[in-house]
Formats: C-alpha cells, sequence, structure tokens
C-alpha cells in the first residue's frame, strides 16, 4: 500500500493573451493582487501564429504572455485560481472602454512542477480530469530526460522553442525555491 502524502508546492503558471494593450498591465495587477508578485515574464508571442481559432470573438492579432510567479501554491488550488480569472475576464469585458471585440482578455492559469506543465479548463475533454466546481485539468507538456516533451493534444504554441525556453526557466525557478526550502 502506498502512503499517502501532501504534494510538493508547485509554480503558479498564467497564459495571458488579449488584442488591447491595456488588457495586459490590468490582468497583472489583478493577478499580483491576488498570488503575488510575478517573477518571470516571457516576450509577447505572437499567438496568431499559431491559430486563428480566437479571431473572430478576441481579435486578429493577439500578443501572448506568459507569466510565472514568486510564491508556490498548492496544487489543489488550481479551480479556484481558474473561476478567479474567468471572473477577471468577465470583468475587463464590462469596464474595457475598447468595444471593437466580443472578448478582450483571456487569461489561462495552470502549474508547473519538476516533472508536467498543467492547464486548468472549464471544457472537458477526453483527455481532461475533472478537479472541482466545474474545472478540469490536463498535462500539456512532461519533463523527460531533461526537456519538455508535447503530448498528441498539446496546443501547437506551447510544443514551441520560445515557450519551452521559458517553461525551462519557470522549472529552474521551482527547483530552486524547492532547494532554498529544504535546507
Amino acid at each position: 500500500m502506498g502512503q499517502i502524502h501532501q504534494p510538493f508546492p508547485v509554480l503558479l503558471f498564467m497564459a495571458v493573451f488579449s488584442s488591447l494593450d491595456a488588457a495586459f498591465p490590468w490582468a497583472r495587477q489583478q493577478a499580483e493582487a491576488c498570488f503575488g508578485p510575478i517573477e518571470l515574464e516571457s516576450e509577447a508571442f505572437p499567438f496568431e501564429s499559431f491559430t486563428d481559432y480566437y479571431a473572430p470573438t478576441m481579435g486578429k492579432i493577439l500578443p501572448k504572455r506568459l507569466w510565472g510567479f514568486q510564491q508556490l501554491i498548492d496544487p489543489s488550488e488550481l479551480p479556484k485560481i481558474k473561476r478567479q480569472t474567468n471572473e477577471w475576464e468577465s470583468e475587463f469585458q464590462t469596464i474595457s472602454e475598447q468595444k471593437t471585440v466580443e472578448r478582450p482578455l483571456n487569461m489561462d492559469p495552470g502549474y508547473i512542477d519538476l516533472g508536467k506543465l498543467i492547464l486548468a479548463s472549464t471544457k472537458d475533454h477526453a483527455h481532461r480530469i475533472y478537479l472541482s466546481d466545474g474545472i478540469f485539468a490536463e498535462t500539456t507538456l512532461l519533463f523527460v530526460q531533461k526537456k519538455w516533451k508535447p503530448l498528441p493534444w498539446s496546443y501547437p504554441d506551447y510544443q514551441s522553442e520560445g515557450y519551452m525556453t521559458f517553461l525551462s526557466r519557470c522549472r529552474d525557478y521551482l527547483k530552486s525555491k524547492r532547494i532554498v526550502s529544504n535546507t
């Protein structure tokens, strides 16, 4: 029989994209007020070069930023975090002065542990596991043999070199935080 134990803390990760410049500082302010400082931030990736799925509701030019937070979290918090980011998306939609797009902001939280990247979703699918409160989780990438490996359902942007480089920085940060907490 296996021994039951609490999971190690994980690195809160968030992908944010919008066609509106004002969305990024607003989303950052909300996220940092709730989850603490962002420790790592990616360059702006051109999300529209990976898919046009969001173009009808969000616009054609969609820069996407990835954030890694300073404070580690318990992985069981992911449903609560996803519900919070959905509320912020709705709030920004109502307060945004730009009414040119139907959905002006997308905030996708997840977490990184030493072996995988997990993303939260409100949508069920064969490869997603129900967590709670209407939220599902998907293993998007695995960290195997010292590099990130995509799965058959991994989004094309998460398979790109730029994303994987950033995610490796996040993983290294998580590893350093765990080493410090064990000393």
